[in-house]
């Protein structure tokens, strides 16, 4: 778009800030965009969402409008006008912009930052999880005028994501939760990985940024040399801008920051990184130890990512939003550090690992037997690997099973892939 089209498509959504992309929901007033997907065309639903109200249909294939209207705003593609317009009102709005990206804990560590900021600032952040080349903008569009400081989750599955989502966000603080075995399918490796992640960094770099950086961790470390930073550490380091110690009392993890001792409702060593970068963003914007302990003990996990249920006399511990074989790891190490009750693993398959998948797989479960866990694998690729635990070709396979049912006094984890839909174990017993 030209900067007169873009500045005249900004001030219609300052006065019609709702952007609808399905007709079927559009709202009186709504701004109609025709975003095009790989089984659909946006463009043929413009006359309809006018017809229903929409104040004016943003599109880009005029053949497939056969009427005269006025209201169609047309562009040359509907997706680059959306980040476009994401970018300038980023721009318009003005406010500190924390960019967050990483393998394992995006969305967990901005929910954490933004609970630790809000205590002291109007923030804005990521709906959920919408943290794509759609997601992204349409977060960005959502930061009002009054807004202190907007916190953006960026994910990828593809080399070059990050970059593009970065160049439309421009933050002025970023940070990388992790470095894990994540859409190996597209990055091989972890240097794959880190390739794609850093590029957050490098544009920080570039633009004279800050980055949030966890000490502890040699690949964030590695991707942040260069950079000026704020750091924290759980090890001592004596560099570290946040000295934290890990005092946890399973399953529950309790941090102390200076003299105040934080108990918080997260599971898992794996959180404590994500706590960590919580606290440092804290420190970093003036909130005192007893404001960030206040919203460290009142976030409670959700959307099945490390949520705690206890029924029927066990503990479950459902992590069944995503898996990938390093957050697999780390779940089940955390499971063995448990203590009481006997140790179950109900794990479902991971995606997009491409050549990798066989051996991950294996390795999961050789990990599993390994550790005297009592497991039940759940998936094709789970069914491929050679072991002696039980495994069922699909979530609904196990439900009919009837063998959860059967499981008492356990601490157990539910993991896989969102697609395994895991969670239907617990609403069908």
């Amino acid at each position: 778009m030209t900067e007169k089209e873009l500045k005249e498509l900004h001030e219609i959504y300052l006065n019609h800030p709702k952007i609808t992309r399905n007709s079927k929901e559009i709202e009186k007033g709504d701004l109609f965009w025709a975003l095009k997907g790989e089984k659909f065309d946006g463009n043929q639903f413009a006359e309809k969402a006018l017809k229903k109200g929409a104040h004016i249909a943003v599109i880009d294939d005029k053949k497939k409008n056969t009427i005269k209207e006025k209201r169609f705003f047309y562009v040359e593609d509907t997706l680059k006008a959306l980040q476009e317009l994401g970018h300038f009102h980023r721009r318009y709005v003005g406010m500190p912009t924390i960019a967050i990206t990483g393998s394992n804990g995006k969305t967990t560590t901005k929910e954490l930052v933004q609970a630790v900021l809000s205590q002291k600032y109007r923030t804005a952040a990521t709906y959920k999880n919408l943290n794509n080349h759609i997601g992204v903008p349409l977060t960005l569009l959502d930061i009002p005028e009054d807004a202190d400081i907007a916190i953006v989750e960026m994910g990828s599955n593809h080399f070059g994501e990050i970059e593009a989502l970065t160049k439309i966000t421009a933050p002025d603080f970023g940070l990388i939760t992790s470095i894990g075995k994540a859409h190996l399918e597209e990055f091989k490796d972890l240097n794959g990985v880190l390739k794609e992640k850093s590029a957050l960094f490098d544009y920080l770099k570039q633009k004279g940024g800050m980055a949030f950086v966890n000490l502890d961790d040699d690949w964030v470390k590695k991707a942040a040399e260069g950079l000026k930073s704020y750091t924290f550490t759980f090890r001592n380091h004596p560099d570290a801008n946040v000295k934290l110690q890990d005092i946890s009392n399973h399953p529950e993890l309790k941090v102390r920051l200076n003299n105040t001792e934080i108990q918080t409702k997260l599971t898992g060593k794996y959180n404590l990184s994500n706590i960590g970068y919580a606290i440092a963003t804290g420190k970093f914007f003036n909130l005192s130890d007893d404001e960030i302990k206040q919203a460290l003990e009142h976030y409670v996990p959700k959307d099945m990512r490390s949520q705690i249920i206890e029924k029927n006399g066990n503990l479950i511990i459902l992590d069944a939003y995503n898996a990938n074989p390093t957050s697999m790891k780390v779940a089940l190490e955390n499971l063995m550090q448990m203590s009481g009750k006997h140790k179950v693993a109900i794990l479902g398959d991971m995606f997009e690992l491409g050549d990798t998948t066989a051996a991950e797989h294996q390795a999961i479960a050789d990990l599993v037997q390994e550790k005297g866990i009592e497991g039940y694998l759940i998936g094709q690729h789970f069914n491929q690997t050679k072991t002696d635990l039980p495994r069922y070709k699909s979530t609904l396979d196990f439900i009919n099973s009837g063998i959860f049912s059967q499981i008492k006094d356990a601490v157990i984890l539910i993991k896989g892939s969102r697609g395994m839909a895991l969670e239907k174990i617990l609403q069908n017993n």
